[in-house]
């Protein structure tokens, strides 16, 4: 079942563990190593706040909201 998941930001979220450590959480929701960040957000550095864009592998397509 394809399911469309919204994330609204671009940058991982920065989380520091009891013992000192330092983990990156995904929030662009392209990591491949989720929850972690394997660094795909730099995919979105460049999208526009107010477009929507579906991503699939290595390719983006930006969506017309009138099609959703």
């Amino acid at each position: 079942m394809a399911r469309l998941v919204r994330h609204d930001r671009n940058s991982p979220y920065q989380v520091k563990t009891n013992s000192g450590e330092t983990l990156w959480i995904c929030a662009c929701g392209l990591s491949n190593n989720k929850p972690f960040c394997d660094g795909s957000h730099k995919k979105t550095q460049d999208e526009n706040p107010g477009d929507i864009y579906v991503y699939d592998g290595n390719s983006r397509v930006k969506v017309n909201p009138l099609y959703m």
